[in-house]
């Protein structure tokens, strides 16, 4: 799916079934998984200490939100896409433009965005 050599993809996502489904995904494009963290002390060290191409983070982790986590990802200038089940409008304004998938999403609709956000055009900020 993704060219050059093997992206590696943090996964920050609480709920263990869905974690296993996306990292299914991830290692069927082709990449790395990073984690995944299911808590936010650990996405938050994976973070500031992994080597990542780009973030899958889920915006409410065991009960915080992933917002320190995408701080940093943003000033190391890693990529990153949030998947939530809440509207992507409540979002902190600082967000808003970033790349957003819509639980449950589809293989494909994470295929395109995963695709997009690491070619950097990423065109809006949800993904259906």
């Amino acid at each position: 799916m993704l060219e050059g050599r093997r992206k590696r993809v943090l996964i920050v996502e609480d709920e263990a079934m869905i974690s296993m489904l996306i990292e299914d995904m991830v290692l069927d494009f082709g990449c790395e998984i990073v984690g995944p963290a299911a808590r936010l002390d650990h996405a938050l060290t994976l973070a500031l200490q992994a080597e990542i191409d780009i973030g899958l983070l889920d915006i409410n982790v065991d009960g915080s939100v992933v917002f320190p986590v995408a701080d940093v990802l943003r000033f190391r200038g890693i990529p990153f896409i949030f998947s939530t089940g809440y509207d992507f409008r409540s979002l902190p304004e600082r967000f808003r433009s970033c790349s957003t998938l819509s639980k449950p999403f589809s293989y494909d609709n994470f295929a395109t965005t995963l695709r997009s956000t690491l070619a950097g055009t990423s065109d809006t900020p949800e993904v259906v």
